[in-house]
């Protein structure tokens, strides 16, 4: 599972340098293959391991193809979708496209999400992160299930 926040410059190309943390596992998990794309509900990007994307693609493919949601969601992941490779320098080439449709500049931050990362811009996810603390101090709206967790 991928865990913790790392603050990365990316390069002129466009290329991250994946943190040495995650590699090996990487590397293990999944021969260095990743699919990168969209995210649906937050301004960033999703990079998961291949195994872990063909089993959101073969849900996907489960789904009824005459739906209108359907298409749509098809459209956005699997269309915004780019396999991507670490180098022997463990870095990653994060397409141009992709980077501006995330508003992605030099500074971001790789944040792990169990099962996959997501890519933000770092001022984005600073903002987010604050507004996030500051909401989790009123607890009158978070869900029964997450008042019942021992942390």
């Amino acid at each position: 599972m991928f865990r913790g926040s790392s603050a990365i410059n990316l390069d002129a190309k466009g290329r991250l340098a994946m943190p040495s943390r995650y590699r090996e596992e990487l590397i293990e998990r999944c021969e260095g293959q990743l699919v990168i794309t969209i995210d649906l509900a937050d301004p960033c990007l999703c990079i998961y391991p291949l195994p872990d994307w063909e089993r959101i693609e073969a849900q996907l493919s489960q789904m009824p193809s005459l739906r209108p949601e359907t298409r749509q969601l098809n459209r956005l992941l699997i269309g915004s979708a780019v396999d991507l490779e670490l180098d022997s320098s463990g870095r990653l080439l994060i397409p141009a496209r992709l980077r501006e449709q995330a508003g992605l500049a030099k500074q971001v931050m790789l944040v792990g999400q169990l099962n996959k990362f997501q890519l933000w811009d770092e001022k984005k996810w600073n903002d987010l992160l604050s507004a996030d603390l500051e909401d989790i101090k009123n607890p009158d709206h978070l869900p029964e299930e997450l008042m019942n967790l021992v942390l």
